[in-house]
């Protein structure tokens, strides 16, 4: 779990900046006493007491001995004030509220690069566990309250704490006994304070996974809105939310607001009391003859100004309580353990030119490979299969069977638990990953999409690609029969996921921005099962093309796909059960004759 000195740490890139910066607003903050001292001294003056010696050394010193001695004190004192109020005016901003902004725009540049990386490098499993709504709410949480923070904290927090313990030693030097009193009284309320804001801190981060939740649901409900529409559910998801959201507000404001509500109830009565009893003390003592006139007013205005700070400062601290749970969750997200790729990523953004380029004949060979997500449930046993360059090879089986998986470890999404897998001889773990991975390409049985024009889809893995290589690959798969229809062809906002595709033109999309990669080896992960016959039937002339001209693996629950392909083989729990072509494995009379059976005859497959 993250704790306060990760907090700290996250400025820890300008730490002298914000030493620099803290130490000016403080001076500052320590300035501002001089005014009410001054007065208290000109008060003196003004009713013929005397001024503190060492300010009446200074004016002995500073005045010509045939000068007005009075008159030439208001002067000094007078123009005392000017400089610390007037001069300082236009100087203070740029000393200090400059930099308290500067560093917190400067963080949140620096560490909203680091979360993108963050998520860019998590493994792929943490995104099946948590969704996007439930990352970028906390990402986007933790990273607002740190830079709102900051100058709350290093620009307000720290001087008005700096000016306060200015004041305990003007209140000393004048009257100790006082000085004593108000002492032991900011201790109690700070201490009183701390202890409550810790315990609401517990209560806000608790609160904190509560709103994670809500967003998180609303997330999803976003992404599946047609989903939610089409089984009639909005009321049911409105119910569930809408306890989500009673649930919060009862903890937030019965168990939070209220909390605060109550520690500065007696924090407010205690500030009074307090305020009260300097007044009578030091009204005590100007009568009994032990303080001047001046002093009493100094000693009262000070105290005041004081005491007058606990507010802004125990309001300061409650920000920073409600905002310390979503800052601490940030660091906890920012220390998760990293895929086994993400020291390659910093490597390549630093150099790219260092990133391997590879060409391979694209000859795999997944030997003796064995993977499972949990170390005693194995999802594949012992894979041997040696895939020639320029060969088809079709994986199928039922559901569960391993598919996937195997594409998953090829592409060193996992490594495995024993077995290798190579390409060209080589160990593809001993491979540089960013130049392996670009010469592989996939195309998914739900082509991702992003928000933007067709043209960035297709070139997304590719952007130098020319004119003439997407026009070409667009061909090949069949995108140019439909961007023509297209108002403004290439250019065309394809929206969110793609929505303004069918399912088949995202497809082919998908085939041309894989072809773009000019990959070694291009695998078909159920590219056509959730498309109609017609869009299917496209799809399938669109791989037809492309068969021969590189190693493709294809997998697939419609045998009617793989029915071309050099290679079938069959996997069943993990195993490989058989392998051969379409005609030798019907002939066989296996599990690939039983699976081709039961669609032929339209039953369903287990």
């Amino acid at each position: 779990m993250a704790k306060f000195r990760d907090i700290l740490q996250y400025y820890r890139s300008y730490w002298s900046l914000s030493i620099f910066s803290i130490t000016a607003s403080s001076l500052f903050e320590l300035v501002d006493l001089a005014v009410p001292y001054i007065m208290g001294q000109l008060l003196n003056v003004l009713s013929n007491q005397p001024l503190d010696q060492p300010l009446q050394n200074l004016i002995d010193q500073s005045v010509p001995t045939q000068a007005n001695g009075r008159e030439a004190a208001l002067l000094l004192l007078l123009g005392v004030i000017f400089l610390v109020t007037v001069v300082r005016a236009p100087v203070q901003p740029w000393l200090s509220s400059w930099f308290h902004w500067d560093i917190a725009f400067k963080t949140r540049r620096d560490h909203t690069l680091e979360a993108i990386r963050k998520v860019l490098t998590l493994p792929l499993e943490f995104y099946d566990e948590n969704n996007p709504g439930r990352v970028s709410g906390r990402v986007a949480r933790g990273l607002s309250n740190h830079t709102w923070t900051y100058p709350e904290i290093a620009g307000q927090m720290i001087p008005k704490i700096i000016r306060v313990i200015g004041i305990f030693v003007m209140i000393l030097l004048i009257e100790w006994r006082i000085a004593i009193l108000f002492l032991c009284s900011f201790v109690f309320i700070l201490s009183f304070t701390l202890k409550n804001l810790t315990r609401l801190m517990k209560k806000e981060e608790i609160l904190d996974k509560h709103e994670e939740n809500t967003e998180s649901r609303t997330s999803e409900i976003i992404t599946n809105i047609k989903t939610v529409k089409a089984f009639a559910t909005e009321a049911a998801e409105l119910k569930h939310q809408k306890r989500r959201i009673q649930r919060e507000f009862t903890f937030l404001n019965y168990g939070i607001h209220k909390g605060y509500t109550k520690l500065f109830s007696w924090q407010r009565l205690v500030i009074e009391s307090s305020v009260f009893t300097v007044l009578a003390l030091t009204l005590w003592a100007t009568v009994r003859g032990q303080i001047s006139l001046g002093h009493f007013v100094t000693v009262l205005t000070i105290s005041s100004m004081a005491y007058a700070e606990l507010e802004p400062i125990s309001q300061l601290a409650e920000v920073f309580a409600r905002r310390y749970a979503s800052m601490q969750r940030l660091h906890e997200f920012m220390e998760l353990p990293s895929g086994t790729d993400a020291a390659l990523l910093e490597q390549a953004e630093a150099h790219p030119a260092a990133v391997r380029q590879y060409q391979f004949t694209g000859k795999v060979h997944f030997d003796q490979l064995s993977f499972g997500y949990d170390a005693d449930r194995p999802v594949l046993q012992n894979i041997d299969l040696l895939i020639e360059p320029n060969q088809t090879v079709a994986l199928v089986g039922r559901s569960g069977s391993g598919k996937s998986t195997l594409v998953k470890l090829l592409f060193r999404y996992f490594d495995p638990t024993a077995g290798r897998i190579l390409i060209d001889g080589q160990d593809i773990r001993q491979l540089d990953i960013t130049g392996y991975r670009k010469r592989l390409a996939i195309v998914h049985q739900e082509v991702d999409v992003f928000n933007g024009t067709l043209l960035d889809n297709l070139i997304y893995g590719n952007p130098t690609a020319s004119i003439t290589e997407i026009e070409s690959a667009c061909a090949i798969a069949r995108v140019d029969e439909f961007v023509r229809l297209l108002p403004k062809g290439y250019k065309t906002i394809v929206g969110e996921r793609g929505v303004r595709l069918s399912g088949g033109q995202r497809q082919r999309l998908g085939i041309a921005r894989a072809l773009l990669m000019n990959p070694d080896v291009l695998v078909f992960d159920e590219a056509t099962s959730s498309l109609d016959y017609e869009s299917e039937r496209t799809i399938q002339l669109a791989m037809r093309s492309i068969l021969g001209t590189r190693t493709t693996i294809i997998i697939a629950h419609r045998l009617s796909t793989v029915r071309e392909a050099d290679k079938i083989v069959v996997l069943d729990q993990g195993r490989i059960i058989e392998v051969g072509s379409h005609d030798e494995l019907l002939n066989h009379g296996g599990i690939y004759h039983r699976l081709h059976t039961l669609q032929e005859t339209g039953e369903l497959i287990a």
